[in-house]
């Protein structure tokens, strides 16, 4: 039994460091066909030309597209799941604004009730870590390439485009009447609301007979 057990146990020392060194990390796990690494994410994103910047394991990025014949332009993030079983999209909104009665009640539940309408692994969400609202797709990290990303970006985007009615916050509030009108009529211009100078572009938008260079983030 002596000698069984020295000759045993460096092979099962053996056996336990491999499996070790194979659970270090998820790029040592066997991948599905097409399922994407965080390193190949990144090279994916460069092959259909957007220019991603890495903020730890989120890629951001522009994503520009047409929606029914006009330039749509579009802040956006990809990133993996923690296993790499799921990509995550998210296209980023309005803030959430400053004061409750800013938010009518009806505005969450049209959110709520948008969130069921879509499908399709779409849903609208808030990251608090910057009190903005955002559009989320999840898919399936398998069979990937190049144009599937592409069609999930402009799938995603194109939903932005269709709801913006339901998550533009100047559509919420009662002083903002007279734009939400405006929007309702002209599919107005989905402005970024970080930029100070939104006023000033809105109301220029409102005298344009036709809208160029949307942007929405």
């Amino acid at each position: 039994m002596t000698r069984i057990s020295v000759f045993l146990l460096p092979m099962l020392l053996v056996t336990v460091g491999a499996a070790s060194l194979k659970a270090e990390g998820p790029d040592d796990r066997p991948r599905k066909p097409g399922q994407l690494s965080e390193n190949d994410l990144g090279k994916v994103l460069e092959a259909i030309s957007l220019k991603p910047t890495k903020t730890e394991k989120r890629y951001d990025f522009a994503f520009k597209t047409p929606i029914r014949g006009e330039e749509w332009k579009f802040s956006m993030s990809t990133v993996l799941s923690r296993d790499e079983e799921s990509l995550w999209v998210m296209a980023w909104l309005d803030q959430v604004p400053r004061t409750s009665a800013e938010v009518p009640r009806t505005a969450l539940l049209k959110l709520l009730a948008a969130n069921d309408r879509l499908g399709n692994g779409k849903f609208f969400a808030y990251i608090p870590s910057n009190k903005r609202f955002v559009l989320q797709r999840v898919v399936a990290n398998e069979s990937m390439s190049a144009r599937k990303l592409r069609d999930t970006l402009r799938d995603l985007a194109i939903s932005v485009a269709d709801e913006y009615p339901v998550w533009a916050t100047a559509n919420w509030n009662p002083k903002s009447t007279q734009v939400a009108a405006d929007s309702a009529s002209n599919r107005s211009v989905p402005q970024n609301p970080a930029d100070p100078r939104r006023s000033n572009r809105i109301r220029a938008s409102e005298s344009a007979s036709k809208f160029n260079n949307r942007s929405v983030n």
